[in-house]
C-alpha cells in the first residue's frame, strides 16, 4: 500500500546517498555531540510529515502554556524527502537537523549504528524513568551501544488482519474457526468461489519490494533478517515457513498480483480482495479510502504463521529523538517527554492525526474500546489494544535492513514467477546478505 511502500522505496536512495558520503564507515567521531548545547529554552523545530506533523501541532498550544520560554516549530518535512533529510545532517556530523527528529524504526537503529554521535543521550536526561511506560517490545530498539535510550516511542502498530465479513459469509467460512494460516488457505477457494475474491495481494515481480507480509509472518513467529545479535537469519526455518506460506497461497491461485501503481487500492475498491493483513493504522485509513464499502469489514487477531504458534506482532513503529547537535537539547527533551508520556497529549495527537499510541496508559481511554460503525460497531481498537497485551519481541532492523530487504525481495519473486523452492532461495540470498555485509549467519 501506498503508504508505507514510498518509505521502502526510498530505503535504497538513502543508502545510495549514504554510500556516496562515505556513511558506513563513519563510525563514532563525535561531531554531531560536540556541537550541540542543553538549552532550556527558545524555539524548537521538529520535524515530521504529513498526518504525524498535524498530530504534534494539536499538542503544541498546551505545551507553550505549561513550558513558558519555548516555542516550537512543527515542520511537515514531507515523507519520503525526511529520510534523505536527516540520513545527510546526520552524515555531516549534525549540520542543519532540526532539534526534535522523528524516526520510523527501519532507520533508527541504523542511525544509531552508523552515527553513534548523532543523536542525544535521553537517559541523562531522565528517559529511562520510562522503560516500562511503552508497549513491549520498543524499548530496545531506543537502545545504543552507548546502552543509553536514544529515543521514545511514540507510535505502535500490532498487526491484525482485516478482512470482508460479507465474503465470509457467503462463503459460509466462520472467521472463529481461522487460527493459523492453514486454516485460511484451506478456506480460500470457498472465498474465491463464492465472491470472486481472492485473499490478498503481493507485488509479485518485487517493483516496490513488497516485503510486508513476508516479514509479518516473520514477525509472529518472533523472527527477522537479523536475531538480536546482529546475526543473518534470513534461512532460518521462520523465514522458509513465510515464504512457503506465500508459494502456497500463489499456487492455490489466492493471490492477487498487485504490481503497478494504485493496484491494491483497485482491487479493493472492485471488492477483488478478501482480507489485507496490516497494522493498527490501517483502522482509519481503510475507513476513509472506502466508506462505500462500511459495514463489510471486520478485524481479527492474524492468523499464526504456523498452527498453535503466536498471533500478535509489533510490525513497525515510529519514535521521537533529539538531535546531538541541537542547541537546546533540554527544551527539545522537555517537548518530547510533554508529548509522548502523558496520556492526554499522546491521544490527542491520536484524535488529530491517527497515529496510535505507544504510551500503555493511552489505552485507559474510552476510544480505545468504543464501537467504530466501519466495521459493523466492531471495537476494533480494543483487538490492537488486546493484542499488545500478549507482548511481542523487538525486532532488530540493524543498519544492514536495505540490503537484506532487496535481497528477500528477489527471493519472493523468484519463488512467485519461476517456481523456486522457497529454502533455496532464502539461503542463496542469506549467503550474500551475509557475504554483503560482513556478518555471521545464524546457526
Amino acid at each position: 500500500m501506498p503508504h508505507r511502500l514510498s518509505r521502502r522505496q526510498l530505503l535504497q536512495l538513502v543508502t545510495a546517498s549514504a554510500a556516496g558520503l562515505g556513511l558506513a564507515a563513519c563510525g563514532s567521531n563525535g561531531s554531531g555531540s560536540g556541537a550541540g548545547g542543553d538549552g532550556d529554552s527558545g524555539q524548537i523545530t521538529v520535524w515530521s510529515w504529513t498526518t504525524a506533523a498535524k498530530a504534534l501541532r494539536a499538542v503544541v498550544p498546551s505545551f507553550e502554556r505549561d513550558n513558558p520560554g519555548i516555542k516550537v516549530d512543527i515542520q511537515d518535512v514531507g515523507e519520503p524527502a525526511i529520510w534523505d533529510k536527516i540520513t545527510v545532517g546526520l552524515a555531516s556530523g549534525g549540520k542543519g537537523l532540526a532539534d526534535v527528529l522523528h524516526i520510523g524504526v527501519d532507520y533508527l537503529p541504523g542511525y544509531l549504528e552508523k552515527f553513534p554521535d548523532g543523536l542525544a543521550d535521553l537517559s541523562k536526561l531522565g528517559a529511562d524513568q520510562y522503560k516500562g511506560a511503552f508497549a513491549q517490545g520498543l524499548w530496545p530498539t531506543v537502545i545504543g551501544e552507548d546502552k543509553a535510550a536514544h529515543a521514545l516511542p511514540w507510535e505502535v502498530n500490532p498487526l491484525g488482519l482485516f478482512y470482508r465479513q460479507d465474503y465470509f459469509e457467503k462463503a459460509g467460512v466462520d472467521p472463529a474457526d481461522i487460527s493459523s494460516w492453514d486454516d485460511l488457505i484451506a478456506a480460500g477457494p470457498k472465498i474465491l468461489s463464492a465472491t470472486g475474491a481472492q485473499l490478498l495481494g503481493l507485488d509479485k515481480p518485487g517493483t516496490t519490494q513488497d516485503m510486508d507480509f513476508f516479514q509479518n509472518l516473520m514477525q509472529l513467529q518472533g523472527a527477522f533478517y537479523f536475531d538480536h545479535d546482529g546475526k543473518v537469519t534470513l534461512a532460518s526455518p521462520a523465514a522458509v515457513q513465510a515464504l512457503t506460506v506465500i508459494k502456497r497461497l500463489n499456487d492455490g491461485g489466492l493471490l492477487a498480483d498487485i504490481a503497478g501503481q494504485g493496484t491494491w487500492k483497485r482491487l479493493v475498491s472492485q471488492g477483488k480482495l478478501a482480507t489485507s493483513p496490516d497494522p493498527a493504522w490501517a483502522v482509519e485509513y481503510l475507513a476513509t479510502k472506502f466508506p462505500d464499502q462500511s459495514g463489510k469489514w471486520r478485524v481479527m487477531q492474524p492468523p499464526a504463521a504456523v498452527p498453535g504458534g503466536g498471533r500478535s506482532a509489533i510490525v513497525n513503529s515510529t519514535y521521537l529523538a533529539v538531535s546531538a547537535s541541537s542547541k537546546r537539547r533540554r527544551a527539545a527533551w522537555r517537548f518530547i517527554e510533554y508529548a509522548l508520556t502523558k496520556p492526554a497529549e499522546i491521544n490527542r495527537m491520536f484524535t488529530s492525526g491517527g497515529v496510535f499510541p505507544a504510551l500503555s496508559a493511552a489505552y485507559t481511554d474510552p476510544k480505545f474500546s468504543a464501537p467504530h460503525p466501519f466495521y459493523g460497531d466492531q471495537k476494533v481498537l480494543k483487538s490492537f489494544v488486546d493484542s499488545l497485551g500478549s507482548g511481542s519481541d523487538a525486532t532488530n532492523f540493524t543498519g544492514d535492513y536495505t540490503r537484506a530487504l532487496k535481497l528477500a525481495s528477489d527471493a519472493q519473486s523468484q519463488v512467485l514467477l519461476k517456481g523456486a523452492d522457497p529454502a533455496g532461495a532464502l539461503k542463496d540470498a542469506a549467503k550474500q546478505l551475509a557475504q554483503q555485509t560482513g556478518r555471521q549467519q545464524a546457526a
